[in-house]
């Protein structure tokens, strides 16, 4: 006569197995983590050391990178930028030749796809999705650059965009603070109907 508790046991070992798989890839990402920590700390468990690494995939703030850390940032984000334009065969009308660098919300863009592109590639547990998903991302992020110049920049020279720089002028921002939030000004309710 067959164990009645046969299944009972086959679906324990096989809930085992899957615990005992989830237990290791949690394990990776701890390890990952404590990496990634080690990384930002210096290895020393404060906040900044010295000797810190950038770990592949980190975000990249460009205006907070270290001094001492920039040039060769720089440099490393600039050949990925040079190769990807290479290997995707970017046109102008994409991707302008001449000053993509003095845009900083190209540069921003850019820089989101690189960091992007490396947690895709280097990230070998999820060596799967990533890469795919990047690829979305990288389809719709030169979309957007290639929209935003509005033939500005396509023609091989920069022209400088005729804008007012919002940042510059500490009246305007002081103006927008006084006259608060929409709905909440001084002599009661912007709507009347509304009450």
């Amino acid at each position: 006569m067959p164990d009645p508790l046969g299944p009972l046991f086959d679906a324990l070992e096989s809930i085992n197995g899957e615990l005992t798989g989830f237990a290791a890839r949690l394990a990776r990402l701890e390890d990952a983590g404590a990496v990634r920590g080690a990384a930002k700390t210096g290895g020393s468990g404060e906040e900044g050391g010295s000797d810190s690494a950038r770990v592949p995939g980190a975000p990249v703030v460009w205006h907070k990178v270290k001094e001492e850390e920039r040039t060769e940032l720089w440099d490393e984000f600039t050949a990925w930028v040079i190769r990807m334009a290479d290997t995707y065969e970017l046109t102008t009308e994409q991707l302008p030749h001449a000053c993509w660098w003095e845009h900083g919300a190209v540069v921003a863009e850019l820089t989101a796809l690189w960091t992007g592109w490396e947690s895709a590639y280097v990230n070998e547990d999820d060596a799967a999705a990533g890469p795919y998903l990047w690829h979305d991302a990288w389809s719709r992020g030169i979309e957007r650059i290639g929209r935003s110049w509005l033939g500005e920049c396509t023609n091989g020279y920069h022209q400088a965009k005729s804008r007012t720089v919002w940042g510059t002028d500490p009246a305007y921002r002081k103006k927008i603070i006084e006259a608060g939030p929409p709905g909440v000004r001084s002599g009661g309710p912007t709507n009347p109907t509304a009450a």
